[in-house]
């Protein structure tokens, strides 16, 4: 072939390529996502509890819980405060804040009521009925000890930490879930552990003359923490024999799933700036460490990243558990695809799942299908994590706006930030996301905790015709949630598992 005609041919497909992205510019997003904070009546204001000392402890506050706490039939929202940590003076002390969702997008403040306004500097949060007797119960990672909320079915709560050995000592601690390790029926409690943070050791760091938070890697990481559930309200402490406690790492976000379909239940665990871990479940609650065998420890050029927050979903509707993690800035939030056999593949780049996330830091995240339509789109909370960022970098902000990435239906991702709503204009520095359908009305809904702000609640308007089904699982060998079990749905050519 010529070079002219190559030429023209090659400017012919650019164009073409670009009108093509043009058009689907111009559609009209299926998705619908509005800002409906100001008239839920939530008045709850985070603080990550610093004073200017910038210690490492305060960026990574804090997450969120939604769970059904009185058993009414809707989705109530817990948030967690830092606490004000040394060399901060306040009046009042901030605290955990629990809202009863009363229908209609509005919101009571029953913290008091309830009993779980927790002051400690709250990094992480898991709800799940760990004592088999109907209600779901709260357990809060902590900067310092941390709490078990026990529900106690009358609209109150108990912290029963100290009594069922899971005060997990002086650490700091981001994720944490409940799960069912071996098949026993009584939930078991992971905890992951950050670093080895003391006050004495901080020293204030500057970088061109500008004020920043210190690496995790300046400081020892620290095993994470799994607690066996004995059936009579207490807890042990399994890590060694189960294997968790021969590694040490940086753990933030984490999320526990069956990803090899093998009938237990595994845990992955993000890693800031330190490979993951991915902790195989043999069945019998002992695990091995397989994140590098299996491809999910680094991304695609072997590069460790600062990974933030875990999300887990079947995006491409092939039966098998897919994982997301979020990261630092001047990284890529990374899509790890299984491929089966226990091997995963880094498809950021083939999907266009990372769209957006480069310049960023970038949280909390879930595969959530928004528009009803089959199959899974993503969400990121964003925001950089130092105030002070548009002094030393101009590509990125403190407060920015979160990121929505449509799945196409056929392994992609495009991105849609700017076409869904009033929901995605709002800019601050997001942490933890949670998502459910807070009006009962079949589209998941979105609860943003922003650091040093108040939460961002959208409401989902997308408006189709596709139908929608929910489904409440109960145990009877299992745990009474059946927490841990896949759901298959299958409708005409449709196969979706969750």
């Amino acid at each position: 072939m010529c070079p002219v005609l190559r030429f023209a041919l090659a400017v012919l497909l650019a164009w073409l390529l670009g009108w093509h992205a043009a058009i689907c510019a111009e559609l009209p997003c299926p998705i619908r996502l509005t800002d409906v904070t100001q008239e839920t009546g939530i008045s709850f204001q985070h603080t990550h509890g610093g004073s200017g000392l910038r210690y490492i402890v305060e960026y990574i506050a804090s997450g969120l819980a939604l769970l059904d706490y009185d058993q009414d039939g809707d989705v109530d929202i817990y948030f967690l405060s830092g606490a004000p940590l040394r060399g901060t003076q306040v009046d009042v002390r901030p605290r955990n804040a629990l809202y009863r969702n009363d229908g209609s997008f509005h919101f009571t403040d029953v913290t008091t009521q309830a009993g779980v306004g927790d002051a400690g500097h709250g990094l992480g949060v898991a709800a799940a009925d760990y004592d088999n007797d109907g209600d779901i119960d709260l357990y809060v990672n902590n900067f310092g000890p941390n709490v078990l909320y026990r529900n106690n079915g009358d609209g109150t709560f108990t912290d029963v930490a100290k009594q069922a050995g899971v005060v997990n000592g002086n650490k700091v601690g981001a994720g944490v879930c409940f799960l069912d390790i071996d098949k026993d029926g009584l939930l078991d409690l992971y905890v992951a552990n950050y670093v080895r943070f003391s006050y004495d050791t901080h020293t204030v760091h500057v970088t061109r003359g500008i004020p920043v938070y210190p690496s995790p890697l300046e400081y020892k990481g620290d095993p994470d923490t799994l607690f066996r559930n004995l059936g009579n309200g207490m807890f042990k402490d399994v890590s060694r024999e189960c294997g968790i406690a021969a590694h040490s790492g940086t753990g933030m976000g984490m999320v526990c799933a069956d990803y090899d379909n093998d009938g237990d239940t595994d845990v992955l665990v993000g890693n800031d700036v330190m490979s993951n871990f991915l902790f195989q479940n043999d069945g019998t609650g002992k695990f091995e460490e397989v994140a590098i065998y299996s491809g999910t420890a680094l991304d695609a050029n072997g590069n460790p990243h600062g990974s933030m927050g875990v999300g887990c979903g079947d995006y491409d509707n092939d039966g098998l558990l897919d994982f997301f993690i979020t990261s630092y800035g001047g990284e890529w939030a990374t899509l790890y695809r299984n491929l089966g056999d226990s091997l995963f593949a880094d498809v950021t780049r083939v999907t266009g799942a990372g769209q957006g996330t480069y310049p960023h830091v970038t949280w909390g995240n879930g595969f959530v299908d928004f528009d009803n339509d089959g199959d899974r789109d993503l969400f990121l909370a964003c925001g950089h994590l130092n105030d002070n960022i548009g002094l030393r970098n101009d590509t990125t902000t403190y407060r920015t706006a979160n990121i929505l990435q449509m799945n196409t239906g056929d392994g992609r991702f495009t991105s849609v930030s700017d076409a869904c709503g009033t929901g995605m204009q709002v800019k601050e520095s997001s942490r933890g996301v949670g998502f459910d359908d807070l009006d009962n009305d079949g589209d998941v809904d979105i609860v943003i905790l922003n650091s040093c702000a108040r939460p961002t609640i959208l409401r989902n308007d997308s408006r189709t015709e596709n139908h929608w089904l929910q489904i409440r699982l109960q145990g009877t060998k299992s745990n009474r949630d059946a927490v841990g079990s896949h759901v298959r749905v299958v409708a005409g050519d449709l196969d979706q598992m969750d």
